[in-house]
């Protein structure tokens, strides 16, 4: 059975919140969710699955300093990853993003993570279909598809449950 770690970065709660949805939903297979600012690249190594979660901050961006949050988060991770050896990891990656507030880069962060991780030579699971969606441009498509799970809380809350449980249904296959 693979080790599964799931890993967010977030300042108001929302990937805390899905990160801990998907714990109680996977149950043994997964071990506690980290907040990233206290995570190190030893402990994401420690996992064959890496579940990792992101909101997008204000034009596009990913969590951090600069982007306004209280803490480090993800801006301040992903350097550690330069020179990791992902190759033999399964990633699943999540975003929340605002369609209606920021049409023009909605959830670009989870974009970001994308590339950082295949940089490292991970492999993923769970692109999702950008249908149902209402948004002009976004980092995080790839072949008319979304590169994870997306999650708009502020606009589309009522469909948040049933999109993640398809989701944690199809990327559960792709390792069980």
């Amino acid at each position: 059975m693979a080790k599964v770690g799931i890993f967010f970065g977030t300042d108001t709660g929302n990937s805390r919140k899905v990160a801990k949805t998907i714990h109680k939903q996977l149950g043994d297979l997964a071990d506690k969710p980290f907040n990233v600012n206290k995570a190190s690249i030893d402990d994401l190594l420690a996992y064959d699955v890496l579940i990792i979660g992101t909101p997008t901050y204000g034009e596009g961006e990913l969590p951090g300093l600069t982007a306004g949050t209280s803490t480090e988060s993800w801006e301040e991770f992903l350097p550690n990853l330069t020179g990791a050896d992902l190759s033999g990891k399964t990633v699943a990656l999540y975003g929340l993003g605002d369609q209606a507030g920021y049409p023009g880069n909605f959830v670009d962060a989870l974009g970001m993570l994308y590339d950082a991780f295949a940089d490292c030579g991970a492999s993923f699971v769970g692109f999702t279909s950008t249908e149902g969606y209402d948004f002009t441009s976004s980092k995080a498509v790839m072949d008319d598809q979304f590169v994870g799970l997306v999650l708009d809380e502020d606009n589309q809350k009522e469909l948040s449950d049933q999109r993640l449980q398809d989701w944690l249904k199809q990327i559960e296959s792709s390792w069980a």
